[in-house]
């Protein structure tokens, strides 16, 4: 979990305030939107303060909020007594410190999503770079993208659950001439999102210490899925009860790239938006730029469905509806439950 595992910062485009010379004198700003009275320097300190510790609520008796990991195989996600309300813009903050942009933002989903971004910390430090790195830094680079999409879900007790995951793309050639590259998915990366959630604990309070031991801690027990068709039905069974089972599902479905447009605890429905990978034509121009910006071009027909989490006894089904709620069936179904059993392996 060693920080200099992860640097983001030299890709953003943040951009910095211009200092006034010495021998000019700074232009007063307009009063007219200010309000009346004096206003201090130190008053101002106190009121930003007083924000700050407003944002850092807790309805914990001993005015801290609780941090802990929960585990499920390689899943970890946060948990605190903090609510949404007061998670979200901290969490909004978190990632902008960490050099990220944000791609959207659904607070009412509890939803937030990065830019594509590389990880400057994964360049090789030869000498030539070390001499020279900040003259061509921008000459350099991993050949890989990542981005994290971050969920927030209230628990019973009004605290709040947040998880966060990977995905990511590396670049490869496109023929043995090595002439022309393309962008793959990559595996997700379960280090990187602990390291992430390690320190998001030390954004919301905790000592580095203490994120470094609940990551670490955080009890890992084994749970099975299998895919199951039957009479042309196909499922996706899990050992495991119906509140674990949807953690797992709605994790997954962030992993592995749906786009979760609501969601119904209630009724255990995620409401998804699903492109089949094998629609995808490579060869189409623009495909770099609808990985890494936010250019829209014709790409495949994108579908509507819904992942269904029921509870049999002490173990849970996932099943694909169709936008109309009606049980899904064909090819497609399979290879949506296929997916999720595969993270969750």
């Amino acid at each position: 979990m060693a920080g200099d595992k992860v640097d983001y910062r030299r890709s953003s485009t943040k951009t910095t305030g211009l200092d006034v010379p010495p021998d000019l004198t700074q232009l007063a700003r307009e009063n007219r939107a200010s309000g009346s009275g004096t206003v201090s320097a130190s008053s101002l300190t106190t009121t930003a303060s007083a924000a700050s510790n407003a944002v850092a609520a807790t309805p914990d008796p001993t005015g801290r909020a609780s941090l802990r990991i929960e585990r499920l195989a390689d899943q970890r996600w946060l948990v605190t007594s903090l609510s949404p309300e007061l998670v979200w813009p901290q969490l909004k903050e978190f990632w902008q410190e960490r050099g990220f942009n944000l791609e959207s933002e659904q607070a009412s989903l509890g939803l937030m999503e990065t830019e594509w971004a590389e990880n400057r910390a994964k360049l090789s430090q030869d000498i030539i770079r070390r001499t020279v790195g900040k003259l061509i830094d921008g000459l350099y680079s991993t050949g890989e993208r990542d981005k994290f999409r971050t969920r927030i879900e209230r628990t019973a007790t009004g605290g709040s659950e947040i998880y966060i995951s990977h995905r990511g793309m590396v670049e490869v050639y496109s023929s043995s001439k090595a002439e022309n590259t393309v962008w793959q998915p990559r595996p997700t990366d379960p280090q990187l999102e602990a390291i992430f959630l390690q320190r998001l604990m030390m954004k919301l309070g905790a000592t580095e210490e203490q994120s470094k031991s609940a990551v670490l801690d955080a009890q890992a027990p084994t749970t099975r899925s299998r895919v199951i068709e039957e009479q042309g039905k196909v499922t996706l069974q899990i050992d495991d009860t119906f509140d674990r089972a949807w953690r797992m599902v709605g994790l997954s479905l962030d992993r592995t790239g749906f786009t979760v447009e609501d969601r119904d605890r209630s009724k255990g429905l995620y409401f998804v938006r699903y492109v089949d990978p094998k629609e995808i034509n490579k060869d189409q121009p623009g495909l770099l730029s609808r990985l890494f910006s936010k250019e829209k071009s014709n790409g495949p027909d994108v579908d509507k469905y819904r992942i269904a989490v029921k509870a049999e006894g002490e173990r849970s089904t996932a099943s694909v509806l169709n936008a109309e709620g009606q049980a899904a069936t064909g090819p497609i179904a399979k290879r949506i439950l296929e997916l999720l059993a595969q993270d969750l392996k």
